[in-house]
């Protein structure tokens, strides 16, 4: 396994395992606490694991958390998404840069969200599998979601959006999200 940082989101990184293939299909390490820590990291902050399915053209986010934030490995373990990562923390050097990728269950690479970025994605296949591992215990009370189809973020999203929650689909504008809290 290997980590690469990603340009685009300072202290983002992507984690890419190294596949053992043959004729039954393949494995490989999707978490490895040396390489994790390789990059300055602690594979013990990591507290909750969990996973969602989505089917094609579902759209989740763009969520982050309020108060100290929350980090995350994100992982599709099965089909494929477009993922969005978008630095929110006012004292980045990459501060609301935007960084896109595709993750996929072929290729199981991980991607390392920082605490103060905002996250989502699009399932791009009939089922999506997406695995979250997170530094803090989720609080709702701390969720903040972002208008997905923001002009200022001009995301591409690769598919007409088939279905999201109403949290999704009713969150204000960036504009209005950085006013609330303060930047």
């Amino acid at each position: 396994m290997k980590a690469t940082e990603v340009p685009a989101i300072t202290g983002a990184y992507l984690f890419e395992p190294t596949p053992f293939a043959d004729e039954r299909g393949f494995f490989c390490r999707t978490f490895d606490a040396d390489v994790v820590r390789s990059v300055g990291l602690d594979p013990d902050a990591f507290i909750q694991d969990s996973l969602s399915r989505s089917v094609g053209g579902v759209l989740r986010g763009l969520h982050l958390r309020s108060g100290a934030g929350e980090s995350k490995l994100v992982r599709c373990s099965s089909g494929r998404v477009f993922d969005v990562v978008v630095d929110l923390r006012p004292d980045s050097p990459t501060y609301r840069n935007r960084a896109f990728f595709e993750l996929s269950g072929d290729t199981q690479v991980t991607l390392y969200v920082p605490a103060g970025c905002a996250h989502g994605f699009q399932a791009l296949t009939a089922t999506a599998d997406v695995s979250y591992r997170i530094d803090r215990p989720h609080d709702p009370a701390e969720d903040v979601t972002i208008a997905f189809d923001d002009p200022e973020l001009a995301i591409p999203w690769p598919l007409p959006v088939t279905s999201m929650s109403k949290r999704d689909s009713e969150a204000p504008s960036l504009a209005e999200v950085l006013r609330h809290r303060g930047r």
